[in-house]
């Protein structure tokens, strides 16, 4: 096993990785900004290495500076967690080429399917249904793109290949609205990617959104732990997740999941991975590949006892997958709520000195946190605080389970979205299952 990794992130997931880490016994390295002195893992870690001041961009996002802190501490591998710089082909190309294991894919996977029109051409080519659309990027020629949206028919919705997060996209329902669309969204993806390419998909009016969890080795071996639905967001970002997806039936499962598998083989894909897709009137139209944990990974482990984050880990360390699919069962439901520091209807950021924290328990309950009472919450980093996770042998089961621990949990000194959740799991329409992508902003009543 891996003698000793760097954690190139910060909060819940860099605590998640630590006690994997632990488990194996791994020593740590915490790498940190000015701004994160007091996180939970910078105090349990082996080593702690301070890499720059609190912005994002001079600290996390800093390459050299998170490289340096492997190189003085001696460690072998770096594990980028989710965000940051963990699907950075440059910076997994780096990490390899200085000498470290990069705990993820290649980074010509990652830089492959970084670009959403080139991992668009690499799934048809699979034979994974893509939403239809442009072939390629978009060129700069008014009336080709314009005459490409009358084929697809409209609403069509205009993509930054770059881009992810739900940033860089833009629904066009009229042509007369088209040309200056496609020259806004172009500035933004220059802006933020430094990279306007762009392309066109047919805009799905109501489809679900949902994800497969992968797992390959670096032996040919690829399984998929289900499926996750994760179809309340607002503005394109994840509240709620839960797997299974309701109304998902194991033969569509084992389809789905089998036709995840067969890419990961043809691409020579490794380590963990997930593949979003759209639903819409029983088809699937893939979206793209995050190549790095998700936020929503402890669903899965609930339902299915795979400890991803080890996996992860032992992948890197060369080892072959410790399951084969015939052994991956799934067993109950699984939801998570994202807790954050943010009003629970203006969705204002909310940082400041956290008084008392107070986490719920009961059979099925776990909690996934790196911040504690006294911890003051900084305003420069996502709102996350905290994702609760609930797992029943039921759905229902889950849902009054997951009612109880919101109702238990007890953040006090700044405002939380806990009032958003209570107000969701009442709503007729979440509690039958299966809403789609705008359910959130229609109820929340938000464009």
């Amino acid at each position: 096993m891996l003698d000793k990794v760097v954690i190139a992130n910060r909060g819940e997931i860099a605590l998640r990785i630590l006690r994997a880490c632990r488990e194996f016994g791994i020593k740590t390295v915490a790498v940190h900004s000015t701004a994160d002195r007091e996180l939970m893992h910078v105090r349990l870690a082996d080593e702690s290495v301070c890499i720059g001041p609190p912005q994002a961009r001079d600290s996390y996002l800093n390459i050299p500076a998170i490289i340096s802190a492997a190189e003085v501490t001696n460690a072998v591998a770096i594990h980028p967690g989710y965000g940051f710089l963990s699907e950075n082909a440059d910076f997994a190309e780096q990490v390899e080429r200085s000498g470290f294991i990069f705990i993820g894919p290649k980074p010509e996977t990652v830089r492959l399917l970084g670009d959403k029109v080139a991992a668009k051409a690499a799934m048809r080519r699979c034979g994974v249904p893509c939403v239809p659309g442009s072939e390629g990027a978009i060129g700069e020629d008014f009336d080709t793109i314009a005459k490409l949206a009358r084929t697809i028919g409209y609403p069509v919705i205009i993509k930054a290949a770059a881009g992810g997060g739900g940033r860089g996209m833009r629904v066009v329902n009229t042509e007369a609205s088209l040309h200056s669309a496609v020259a806004i969204t172009r500035a933004e993806a220059e802006a933020a990617f430094g990279d306007g390419s762009l392309y066109l998909e047919k805009y799905l009016e109501r489809p679900r959104h949902i994800e497969v969890q992968v797992l390959a080795d670096n032996h040919g071996n690829v399984i998929h732990l289900g499926e996750r639905d994760c179809s309340v967001q607002r503005r394109h970002q994840k509240v709620i997740e839960e797997a299974p997806a309701p109304g998902i039936d194991a033969e569509t499962r084992a389809r789905l999941g089998g036709m995840c598998v067969k890419a990961c083989q043809d691409i020579g894909y490794r380590g963990a991975g997930t593949f979003e897709f759209l639903y819409q009137d029983g088809q699937f139209y893939f979206i793209e590949v995050n190549t790095r944990i998700q936020v929503e990974h402890p669903v899965t482990e609930m339902i299915t006892g795979v400890d991803i984050v080890a996996q992860q880990l032992a992948i890197a360390a060369g080892e072959p997958l410790a399951y084969r699919q015939d052994e991956v069962t799934i067993k109950g439901h699984a939801i998570e709520c994202r807790i954050n520091a943010e009003h629970p209807r203006t969705f204002l950021p909310s940082p400041g000195r956290i008084k008392m924290f107070h986490l719920p328990g009961g059979p099925g309950v776990r909690i996934d946190t790196h911040v504690y009472s006294g911890y003051t919450v900084p305003p420069y980093y996502d709102s996350m605080i905290a994702k609760l996770i609930v797992s029943g042998a039921t759905r229902v089961r889950a849902l009054r389970r997951l009612e109880n621990a919101l109702s238990e949990m007890v953040v006090e000194g700044i405002t939380t979205n806990q009032a958003l959740h209570l107000d969701l799991l009442g709503d007729g329409d979440f509690h039958r299952g299966g809403v789609d992508i705008h359910y959130l902003e229609r109820k929340i009543g938000i464009d």
